[in-house]
């Protein structure tokens, strides 16, 4: 059976999502689908006072259910379930999902979702088998690191994968015994009300996962400035990302995780499989048409495999198929809006006025909706826009080097450190450049994660703080209590 749809067919839960119900509410921004740039609905945006609805559910639900002091083993019963749930309306989700987003169906289906449920049941294997620690003291004494949930967690996801971030953010929280208040990106908002549905569906008490719509300045900055918030998560833009910073510190201090922004290096040497690196940088650039924090977006390469590497990435660039999100065949999303289109169009002619050449696209598409042509501009300095802004588009940019030390000199970006990927096969110089270059994140011979959800992810410079995924994730959503008992005291 097809996975293309009829988008006006969709019934989509418009509202906000607290404790089981869901507020129908009248609209404020008009959302235009990115695919055909058609309007299709409108999103609520909470003020302050839904938000503090939303967060003292989430206190009572926690303090009902004694979610965070049941059997660890109960907590992951009930994701799990909920994982399982996933998969079974994978179709209803994603479809939900391509509407608004620039997630192509059988990409969401096939990726986005499968994922997220595989992440949600990993997640919930911490629950028992993460906790506090004895440790070394004298021998009158005992000495115990405990661990505890924060208790409510804010979390704002972005537009670029919602069902996927929204599993980054919800995972982990709740596997450690936390409620959470969750804002998805006001462009892409409803696939994250139907998760959290689902979750109440499988089991998860009522209360412990609610979803506020709006935008960041309202909605945003009320969840991150509550009292009663006590961590907060986000990923998103390193200017909005400090603004929350700004925001936290104005109204309190809590702990936060930030994924930010990115201007992803991959550096191709001399030595490299020149068709496993195309591939794999091709990819790292057309996947979401380049909408994604760690999209590689510069290409530095050994001028010697310049030519034969770039004509590589041509010929996959030529290829892609842009389409509606609600075909089964589309594989080449559109632009999250027209405006963001506009945005990378601009920088595109910036670049090229200040003697860029253009190898390929640099222009947006003919048709309906707000795609932009795989672009890749060449003979790129170091101080042009196209190198030192994140675009988050489909835009590749080429430098070339000759010597190890100026590959390095390109790659290190002045604001981001993200990612990188690397292609080389000397093993000496892998581990140089790994520890030379500043990124939370390496890749080598490939470009882009895996399904090793083990590993983490984050930033160095202003990418970001902290990490998503892996057991960091976990941790990051417990604190320890230092516990000294002086035995000869005990009876």
């Amino acid at each position: 059976m097809s996975l293309s749809f009829d988008p006006d067919q969709i019934s989509l839960p418009i509202g906000h999502f607290i404790g089981d119900r869901l507020l129908e509410t009248s609209g404020l921004l008009a959302l235009h689908r990115p695919s055909d740039g058609s309007f299709y609905a409108e999103c609520p945006v909470a003020p302050e006072e839904i938000v503090d609805e939303a967060v003292q559910t989430a206190r009572k639900a926690l303090k009902t259910s004694n979610w965070g002091g049941v059997r660890p083993r109960e907590r992951a019963n009930v994701l799990k379930r909920w994982a399982d749930l996933i998969e079974r309306e994978a179709d209803t989700l994603a479809k939900i999902e391509a509407v608004s987003s620039t997630r192509p169906v059988g990409q969401l289906v096939a990726g986005d979702i499968a994922i997220t449920a595989e992440q949600i049941r990993f997640f919930a294997e911490f629950a028992d088998k993460e906790g506090g620690d004895l440790v070394p003291t004298d021998d009158e004494h005992l000495g115990m690191i405990m661990t505890e949930p924060y208790g409510v967690v804010g979390a704002i996801t972005p537009w670029n994968f919602p069902v996927s971030m929204a599993g980054w953010k919800l995972g982990p929280a709740l596997a450690a015994g936390n409620a959470v208040v969750l804002k998805p990106s006001e462009l892409t908002p409803f696939s994250s009300v139907f998760l959290a549905q689902l979750a109440v569906k499988a089991g998860l008490p009522p209360g412990l996962i609610n979803v506020v719509l709006g935008d960041g300045p309202t909605t945003g900055t009320a969840i991150t400035g509550h009292p009663d918030v006590a961590k907060v998560s986000f990923t998103g833009s390193t200017g909005a990302g400090a603004a929350i910073m700004a925001n936290i510190a104005r109204t309190g201090i809590k702990p936060m995780t930030l994924e930010l922004g990115g201007k992803s290096p991959q550096i191709v040497f001399a030595d490299a499989d020149l068709d496993q690196a195309a591939a794999a940088i091709a990819g790292g650039i057309l996947a979401n048409a380049g909408q994604a924090c760690v999209a590689g977006a510069r290409l530095i390469a050994h001028a010697f495999v310049g030519e034969p590497l770039v004509e590589a990435i041509l010929a996959r660039m030529k290829a892609v198929r842009a389409g509606p999100t609600w075909d089964a065949a589309t594989t080449y999303s559109p632009i999250i809006s027209e405006r963001q289109r506009t945005r990378i169009h601009t920088i595109v002619r910036a670049a090229c006025a200040r003697g860029a050449e253009c190898l390929a696209g640099g222009e947006p598409m003919e048709g309906k909706g707000y795609f932009y042509a795989p672009t890749l501009l060449a003979k790129v300095d170091q101080s042009s826009p196209a190198i030192s802004e994140e675009i988050f588009g489909p835009v590749l940019t080429l430098q070339t080097f000759t010597t190890e030390e100026e590959a390095l000199r390109f790659a290190d970006h002045p604001t981001y450190g993200l990612a990188a990927g690397l292609f080389t096969r000397d093993v000496s110089r892998v581990m140089r450049i790994t520890r030379a270059l500043p990124a939370g994140t390496m890749w080598v011979n490939r470009y882009g994660r895996s399904r090793d959800h083990i590993l983490p992810t984050g930033g160095y410079k202003r990418s970001g703080i902290g990490k998503d995924l892996g057991r960091e994730a976990y941790h990051a959503n417990r604190r320890s209590k230092s516990v000294l008992i002086h035995v000869e005291g005990l009876s």
